[in-house]
């Protein structure tokens, strides 16, 4: 008989079917026990009854894998208004109980033990609830950016120079030469413009930021695009709301019972996200926080946080651009604001609160590279592969990032980015 997943049980109703999955609880009411079995997608109720005088049956032990052959019945309290009844029980594997439930509706245990054995607890509802909506942002990227006529490219995670310069690489022994895991796609991206015109990525990152806070990560995975024949970093925004927008309802569309599972709010993506300079967002801070950092080049989080609501509060909005940060905090590859030169085309995206995604338009043309390096204090050959890119020929071009980790934390409202993550590395963890 074809096995039949968890979300079809329902449309099955009234005939004999086969499931397989874990077993997930066990629950005992008299003569009648209720075994939950989940497979990769959901919950199935199974009913044991017991006949009079019989003995209760022994049901198979917490994760084993089983096999089950009922007839399915409307039942609206069970899992998907439906259950099994009659069930034929095949044991297929036995398997040893975690020592945390993951028959209870919440995980009973703090954040390091859950990381430390997430190659179990990843299984629980909740988790995979939440994991699942980082399968759909993919998703939703992919498909929103092919129907514009995007090409998916790859680029190297082994690389020869630190993309973002500084000392935030990690570096690694290439055959006996140094070598860095790659910041960004950054340098490739813009190469491949010059190939296929419109690109995008996605893909892992690494920053050595000895940063152990709620939201950096030394590994992520990068949203990232990139595409040219732009007018300015307006024309990156425009883009980058239409690929949010999608994004979030993609999310609403597929993962409507992982978003109830969770409880969740999503949010509305409006037509037009509202923008702030740099300038004025810093003043804004300042009078809803009293932190006077308005000679910053960058913002703290806590004037992000004090953004977000401010964006919430005047214009209903769980997004905010804030455009025009100083071309000191920018790379090199930065294009300048013609009018202000000490500030530049770029732009951060607010969402709740938090920067989600950097991008803005790039330098498109070789002089103004090998002046941006020399002002610097680079030499420009280190980049010389990189810089015949725009020896030869590229158009006005810019791009974005949205960090796929950030984007499940806001969504989700978890309060650290390690639970966004199946398996998070940061300063501490390698494993597992």
């Amino acid at each position: 008989m074809q096995r039949i997943r968890s979300p079809e049980v329902p449309a099955h109703a009234g005939s004999i079917i086969h499931i397989c999955g874990w077993v997930h609880a066990v629950r005992r009411l008299g003569s009648i026990t209720f075994l939950i079995v989940r497979d990769g997608w959901g919950l199935v109720q199974v009913v044991i009854e017991t006949q009079p005088g019989a003995a209760p049956m022994d049901p198979p032990g917490a994760e084993s894998i089983v096999g089950v052959c009922g007839l399915v019945a409307a039942n609206a309290a069970a899992p998907g208004g439906h259950e099994i009844q009659n069930p034929v029980i095949t044991v297929i594997e036995t398997a040893e109980a975690p020592a945390i439930a993951l028959g209870k509706r919440q995980l009973g245990c703090g954040l390091a033990t859950l990381l430390d054995q997430a190659v179990v607890l990843n299984r629980h509802p909740q988790r995979r609830a939440l994991l699942r909506l980082a399968s759909a942002a993919m998703e939703g990227f992919r498909a929103t950016l092919r129907a514009r006529h995007f090409t998916e490219i790859q680029t190297p995670k082994l690389v020869g120079t630190a993309t973002e310069g500084g000392s935030e690489v990690f570096t690694v022994d290439y055959f006996g030469r140094p070598a860095y895991l790659a910041q960004s796609p950054q340098f490739y991206k813009q190469i491949m413009v010059g190939v296929f015109e419109r690109v995008f990525e996605v893909g892992p990152v690494f920053r050595a930021e000895p940063s152990d806070t709620i939201r950096h990560l030394s590994e992520y995975v990068s949203m990232d695009v990139e595409f040219g024949f732009i007018t300015d970093h307006g024309t990156v925004m425009e883009l980058l709301r239409e690929v949010i927008a999608a994004v979030i309802g993609g999310i609403a569309e597929q993962c409507g019972q992982d978003i109830d599972l969770l409880g969740l709010t999503m949010p509305t993506v409006p037509a037009a996200i509202p923008a702030l300079h740099f300038t004025e967002a810093k003043e804004i801070a300042f009078q809803r926080t009293g932190m006077d950092a308005r000679q910053e080049i960058d913002l703290a989080p806590q004037e992000e946080r004090a953004l977000g609501t401010w964006a919430v509060e005047t214009h209903g909005s769980d997004f905010l651009f804030v455009t025009g940060y100083p071309m000191a905090k920018r790379p090199f590859y930065t294009h300048p604001d013609q009018t202000r030169p000490a500030y530049s085309n770029s732009f951060d995206l607010l969402f709740r609160g938090l920067e989600l995604v950097t991008g803005g338009q790039r330098l498109h043309r070789h002089a103004d590279y090998i002046a941006a390096l020399t002002a610097r204090g680079i030499d420009p050959a280190g980049f010389s592969a990189y810089l015949s890119a725009f020896r030869h020929g590229m158009p006005r071009h810019g791009g974005f990032a949205i960090g796929l980790e950030r984007l499940v934390m806001q969504l989700a409202g978890v309060a650290n980015i390690r639970l966004a993550t199946a398996f998070p590395r940061d300063v501490g963890r390698l494993s597992p």
